[in-house]
């Protein structure tokens, strides 16, 4: 409890942090007025890749790149926006793309595992639920096994998914010190890596909080066959 505790104030001060990050940032005007979407046009076309697609989609931080259809959804605030965030995430997005295109092979393991963890997500909860039932009432350890399987699936797809993050970062920041769309001063003041990072640090915790579930119902399990 102690350990789940520790994690949900660390997951809840990380949120908060993120979003005022992304607030404050989003208020300050990028000095060569480029809208995100410019900014992910310029970057994709400067690693010479033109099968993807840039496209504006509904919600707030609902930004990603979809490998299967080769498409950087960007949220309204960050296609639109014309500030130093809006470029940071639209450059971060395109990061993903250019792993895709470079055949990172942390992406393609993570690609790999998307099918597998789109079935263990949807039932790991009621499985886990019914396994404990069982445990209690019956002593059968079948079920909470399949459902500990599943959490572990989801757990590692959790973890291949921060290189992941972490890369298309650098490669975003990487590409954006060259001067492209963002000044010197701006990424020195503003302080676009500072954004990114608390980005990368919402997939830490929510690494980390899988693992803490994982292996208190682990605990269960082997504990009871011990």
């Amino acid at each position: 409890m102690i350990l789940f505790i520790i994690i949900l104030v660390m997951s809840l001060g990380v949120q908060w942090r993120f979003k005022s990050k992304f607030k404050k940032y989003s208020e300050i005007a990028l000095s060569s007025g480029l809208s995100g979407a410019e900014v992910a046009k310029q970057m994709l076309s400067d690693h010479g890749i033109s099968d993807v697609e840039i496209i504006s989609v509904d919600g707030q931080l609902s930004d990603h790149y979809n490998p299967a259809d080769r498409t950087v959804n960007l949220s309204p605030d960050v296609y639109h926006g014309r500030s130093i965030i809006a470029a940071a995430v639209a450059a971060h997005e395109c990061g993903h793309a250019v792993q895709h295109a470079k055949a990172y092979s942390w992406l393609q393991l993570r690609s790999s595992l998307v099918p597998v963890v789109g079935v263990a997500s949807k039932l790991v909860q009621w499985v886990l639920i019914i396994g404990v039932v069982m445990l209690m009432f019956s002593g059968n350890t079948i079920v909470l096994a399949v459902g500990v399987g599943a959490l572990a699936i989801v757990t590692l797809f959790s973890f291949v998914t921060l290189p992941v993050e972490f890369d298309a970062s650098r490669r975003a920041l990487a590409w954006l010190k060259t001067g492209h769309g963002v000044t010197q001063t701006e990424l020195e003041n503003v302080q676009a890596k500072d954004a990114l990072w608390w980005a990368a640090m919402t997939y830490v915790v929510a690494a980390l909080s899988s693992l803490a579930t994982l292996l208190y119902y682990a605990s269960m399990l082997f504990g009871r066959r011990d």
